[in-house]
């Protein structure tokens, strides 16, 4: 019964090998440049922002598939979108089922459109990292200071701590940007598989009427 759960599965796998790939580097010592960085806090942010649209994108995949395997039983839940969308076209015209089809197609690509702004906000809050670590960078620069030795490493300490931020945050927003698209796709195809479903299921009903 595992095709039952495609879509989960799926995203599981897709992520369990995410996992493995952040875990295996945590191993390596190659995210301690990033968690030592100089305010970390900015790259905290935007791991924050990307598991709120891992779980928000988790709970829409997994409505999607028990939606998916009650229209496959062909017994959907009166209460679900295909039970009410059912009841909607029971004893319509051609003309109202295009009509409820066009809306049942907004509705559910509305419905999913908020995880692709949180997947593109993780790349908008890298790129303000990276002015941020650019103005710290910029500001320990004193050019009437810098002929005198003892201010030269100051500013070089700066100069350092504001180009880590600015690369550390546009690193870590664009990878988990790519990883939480990723999982858009999948939540994107389910719902095409959905909203293909509940539709032919209620031309099917329609014609058998």
């Amino acid at each position: 019964m595992l095709y039952r759960y495609l879509l989960i599965v799926r995203f599981a796998l897709i992520n369990t090998v995410a996992v493995g790939l952040l875990a295996g580097a945590y191993l390596q010592g190659w995210l301690d440049v990033v968690i030592s960085a100089y305010l970390v806090e900015l790259s905290v942010v935007i791991f924050l922002v990307f598991l709120y649209g891992l779980v928000l994108c988790a709970a829409k995949v997994w409505r999607h598939s028990v939606e998916l395997n009650d229209i496959n039983t062909g017994t959907p839940d009166p209460q679900s979108r295909a039970g009410r969308y059912l009841s909607r076209t029971g004893n319509v015209s051609p003309e109202s089922r295009y009509i409820q089809a066009d809306v049942l197609r907004l509705k559910l690509t509305d419905h999913i459109v908020v995880v692709r702004n949180v997947a593109n906000s993780l790349v908008l809050l890298g790129l303000i990292g990276t002015v941020i670590g650019f103005i710290i960078a910029l500001s320990g620069v004193d050019p009437q200071a810098a002929s005198q030795v003892e201010n030269v490493a100051a500013m070089i300490s700066t100069l350092i701590n504001g180009m880590s931020v600015a690369l550390n945050t546009t690193l870590v927003g664009a990878l988990l940007y790519v990883w939480l698209i990723v999982n858009y796709g999948i939540l994107t195809s389910g719902t095409v598989d959905l909203i293909a479903a509940i539709i032919d299921m209620g031309e099917a009903r329609a014609a058998g009427a």
